[in-house]
This record gives structure tokens, sequence and C-alpha cells, in this order.
């Protein structure tokens, strides 16, 4: 029996439809990846099958008694909460179990009622089956593993970064060890290391998992199956990542031959019927009406709204266009050793090293968001920074792209938004959507369109490709190319610049941190 039933399951949005009629199954055991381009319906699918989401129609049926975890990067987190107090929270029943058999046995001490004895015993004798006193090595174990070291056990859940509150939730949900875990773009905020950790974790977990990504490598690692999430369909495939999209563009080329024979057929009759239809032939040109009417039309292969960027930039006269000396950054203590680089006009640098390890507070502080410990970083007075954050947080997340757009730049008109937005990757249907319900792909799209609209010549970019599909990330990387200013680049993706930037810093190796060890 599958662990999950999909049947007949419709799913829309104002004048988008994500999908319609469709079924497939996740089995026991089963690994599967979902796929497709941003917007294509992916996060909905998880919503829909936790139940967070109603579809406009269809079935949903999950075996009985399974426990199904689901990884929920706004999940409601009590106030003043440290990371370690979070992690426990894994293991609530056990720790009110061992509660109420310590009170038992608190009790017994000044009782001694040997029923109380037995209830403690019984107690214990859980506790023991289900491995609550290697509790504390097992959160160890994922802490590490997941790099939680560097964020601190004592660090305060409300006063985390998005990527830091991403990683615990992802480590809570992995302790409680669920019958099937949902995973939506786990690896976002994750480094090379912790990735391949993740990976094995998978690799070696009972349970069955689904699992959004646009990191095909990971998807390549983990995944027996693969569900394509596209052009308002779901299709399941058997097998890895590979193997699903070598059958997916078997079928796609299958698919325009036929669409293309069935159009030369269609417009051989089509000519056939205006040619006969009020001459003596007109029984034919009826007959030939007739067969094209009752004739299932095959769709065309359809092709996704493709993204294009182009950032426009501002000339300067300047040699030196950022020049740091010395720079100490931190909060109350220093995450690196002093940092010195220059970068002359046109240069572009990539910062390296594992998340967390401070590549997103060197950029505040060089961009004097983040005051430095010591040290200073100097622009070029011609210098016009446009900087992309990694954290997908709006002023009002009710508003619509078009509204945020009108809202910084009140002359444009609403055509002129409408075509950046489109450029961007963004359909008509999701310009006038509100924020909060736009993908982490699609809201990624809509701050890439904000930066089009302002001329700059030094870019500064925060793990923009979190949340891209790889086609979006490929034309993100040809525009950062080809902008002609200064780029400072972050992204644990290292194919996605290495090919074109101009030199790398590592920050892992500036490092103060204390090790593992």
């Amino acid at each position: 029996m599958s662990l999950l039933e999909v049947s007949g399951l419709s799913m829309s949005f104002a004048d988008k439809n994500l999908y319609e009629d469709a079924s497939f199954q996740l089995e026991k055991g089963e690994h599967l990846g979902i796929v497709g381009q941003n917007g294509a319906g992916k996060s909905t699918l998880i919503k829909i099958l936790t139940g967070t989401v109603l579809p406009v129609e269809g079935s949903i049926k999950w075996q009985k008694n399974i426990r199904i975890g689901y990884l929920d990067q706004y999940a409601d987190i009590p106030e003043g909460m440290t990371l370690i107090q979070f992690l426990h929270t894994a293991y609530a029943d056990l720790y009110a179990m061992d509660e109420q058999m310590q009170k038992y046995y608190a009790d017994y001490a000044e009782s001694m009622d040997d029923k109380l004895l037995e209830k403690a015993g019984r107690i214990q004798d859980e506790l023991a089956a289900r491995n609550f006193y290697e509790v504390e090595t097992e959160i160890e174990r994922v802490i590490s593993g997941l790099g939680l070291n560097e964020i601190g056990k004592d660090h305060v859940v409300s006063e985390m970064s998005g990527g830091q509150r991403s990683k615990i939730i992802l480590a809570k949900l992995l302790l409680e060890n669920p019958d099937v875990i949902l995973l939506d773009e786990p690896t976002n905020y994750l480094d090379v290391s912790h990735i391949q950790w993740l990976e094995d974790y998978l690799n070696g977990f009972e349970g069955a998992a689904m699992v959004i990504s646009h990191d095909y490598d990971f998807l390549e690692a983990v995944t027996n199956a693969i569900c394509d999430v596209s052009f308002g369909q779901i299709t399941k495939y058997r097998g890895s990542f590979k193997k699903a999209m070598k059958q997916k563009e078997e079928k796609r080329e299958a698919q325009e031959k036929a669409y293309e024979k069935q159009r030369v057929v269609i417009e051989k009759n089509e000519k056939l019927i205006s040619k006969f239809k009020a001459g003596s032939h007109s029984n034919l040109a009826k007959s030939r009406e007739k067969m094209l009417k009752h004739m299932d039309r095959i769709d065309p292969p359809s092709d996704a709204l493709q993204a294009r960027f182009d950032f426009p930039y501002l000339d300067t006269g300047s040699q030196n266009a950022l020049v740091v000396r010395k720079i100490s950054v931190g909060y109350e203590h220093p995450l690196l050793a002093p940092v010195t680089f220059t970068l002359g006009t046109g240069q572009k640098i990539a910062f390296a090293g594992f998340n967390g390890v401070g590549k997103s507070t060197l950029i505040k502080s060089i961009l004097g968001q983040l005051k430095p410990l010591s040290g200073e970083a100097e622009f070029s007075p011609s210098a016009k920074v446009n900087y992309f954050s990694q954290d997908l947080v709006w002023d009002d997340d009710s508003k619509t792209p078009l509204q945020i757009i009108q809202d910084e730049f009140p002359t444009m008109l609403p055509k002129t938004i409408r075509t950046k937005l489109g450029a961007a990757g963004i359909n008509a249907a999701n310009v006038m959507k509100p924020m909060n319900l736009l993908s982490g792909g699609e809201q990624t799209k809509v701050k890439l369109a904000v930066m089009e609209l302002t001329p700059s010549n030094f870019l500064i970019m925060d793990e923009p490709t979190n949340h891209l599909d790889d086609e979006t990330k490929h034309a993100l990387a040809d525009a950062l190319n080809k902008f002609r200013g200064n780029l400072i680049m972050v992204s644990h993706e290292e194919g996605f610049y290495d090919d074109w930037i101009d030199e790398v810093l590592n920050v892992e190796k500036l490092s103060l941190r204390k090790s593992d060890k």
C-alpha cells in the first residue's frame, strides 16, 4: 500500500493554472525529488500535501497513523528560545515522560508506595526502548553535521538570520525522525561539507522523503524517483534525476514529432475544406470538417517564460572602486582576521567559505550597515552600489510586485513595470499576486528586477541563486558576467561563478572561530 495517494489534483491561482487532474503515489522507502521551474507550483504542492492549502479539486490520502515531518521555514518559535532549547523540543514527549518518571521516584521516596515504583519502572523501560538516553549524543551529531556549532547553542532563535533559522528547523526535523520527510530547498543555506552530510543522512534514512530542490547534483545523490511539475502537469519518473530528465526529453521529442505530424494533417484538410466547401465536393469537405472537429488535438511542447537580466552600467572615472583596510568584523568578538584588499574598476571578486563564517557580516560591514570592530572600507566617490540581500523580507508582503516597484519608482508607467517583470520571468498573473503568495524563486526574481531599474557601477550579490531554477541561474550568471562594473559575489555554488570571476577570497581561512575538535 502506498504511503500517499494523490488523485485528480487540480490547483490554480487567479488566471494561472498550476496543475490539472494530476495523480501520483509515494511508496514506502521512496525518495522522491520534486523539480520544475520557479512558480510551477512545487511549494504549493507540499502545502497541499500537509493540509495548509486546499486544492481546487482532488484527493490526498495519507496512510493512517503516519508521522510526517515538514521543513517549515516559518515555524512559530517562542520568543527567547535558544538553539539548543529548540532542538530539545524534538523530543518534548520523551522529556515529559522523564519528568513524570522523576516525580514518581520522588513521591516513592516519601511514601514508599510500590505502585509508584512500578509506574516509574515502566516509563524508564519505554524511554530506554526509544533511545532517550542517547538523545544528547544524537543532537550533537546533527549539530555538528549541519554546522550549527558556528551559530552557537545559546544563540537566541529570534535573533538569527533567515539562513540560520532554516538550518536549525531542518536539524529539529531530522531529530524527530518521522516516517516521511518533506523538504523544501534544504540545501539553500548549507555549504558543501554540510550538503554532503545531509546526503549521507538521507541515503541512510529508511523512511520516505519528498525533496524540492534546484540543486540537481543533490537530487541525483539522494533520490530514486522524480516528480516533474511543469505546464499544468505532474509527471512521475522512476530512477535517478538524470534518468528522469532523459525520459522527460524523450517524451518532449515524441510529443513534438506527433504534434508536427498532426499539424500537417490538419493544414492539409483545412486547405481541402476551404477549396471544396462550396463546390460539388462539399460532402467531402463536410466529412473532413467533422473529422477535424472530433480529432484529439496534440498540444505543442510548451516553453516556460524564460528570465533575462540586464544590469544597467553607470560610468565611473575612478581607478580604485573599493579599498578595504584591515577591517575586522563581528558583533561582540571578531569573526575574521583583519581583511585588506582593493578592487580596481571593473574587477569581480567572490567571497568563499562555509556558511556562518562571516561572509554576509563582512559585506554588511563594507556597506556600512554594521559598524566594523576596527579598520575601514572606502568606496570610490563615484561608486554607485546596488546590493542584493539574501533575505526575502518586504516592508509589506501583501503588496504585489507591480505595487512594490511603483512605490519605489512612482513615475514609471505600469506597462514598463510589467515588461521589466516579464523579462525577469514573472508572468502576468504573478505580477498582480501578493508577495507572500509567490514562491522563493519568484520573489528573488522580483528583487533582481528592482535592481535592474537602478543604474550602478558596483553590484554586491549575497547568495542570489538561492531558490532559483537552473535556467534562471544561467541567465543571471550571463548578466553578471557581462556587467562592466565591479562585483562582489557570495554564493555557496562555486559552479555559478568559477568560470568568469576574477578572484576568490576564501573567508574561511580568515576565520577566528574555534575548531569543533
